[in-house]
């Protein structure tokens, strides 16, 4: 999974504060400036959602505006899960 956050260019995790995502660790990229592609790790495993917030800064203290999740426990070797995310970054 370390390839895939490098690669997409997610930040580091960061501890949830907004319990949007129940307290777990997220990390995000951004699609563009009020649209983010977020990993939340829950324990061994994870989930990916796309997300809109009013601003980058709110990601983990606010709750997003839009939260859908697209893919749960993420695994990088299933053909459709990498072109569920490249949909959104290539």
């Amino acid at each position: 999974m370390e390839n895939v956050f490098k690669y997409y260019e997610f930040s580091e995790f960061i501890v949830d504060k907004s319990d949007a995502f129940s307290g777990n660790e997220i990390s995000y990229t951004e699609l563009n400036a009020t649209h983010f592609l977020i990993f939340e790790k829950n324990r061994e495993s994870y989930n990916l959602y796309v997300s809109r917030y009013h601003h980058k800064k709110d990601i983990g203290s606010k709750s997003p505006e839009i939260l859908e999740l697209l893919i749960e426990n993420y695994d990088k070797s299933i053909p459709e899960h990498r072109i569920a995310i490249k949909q959104y970054l290539d």
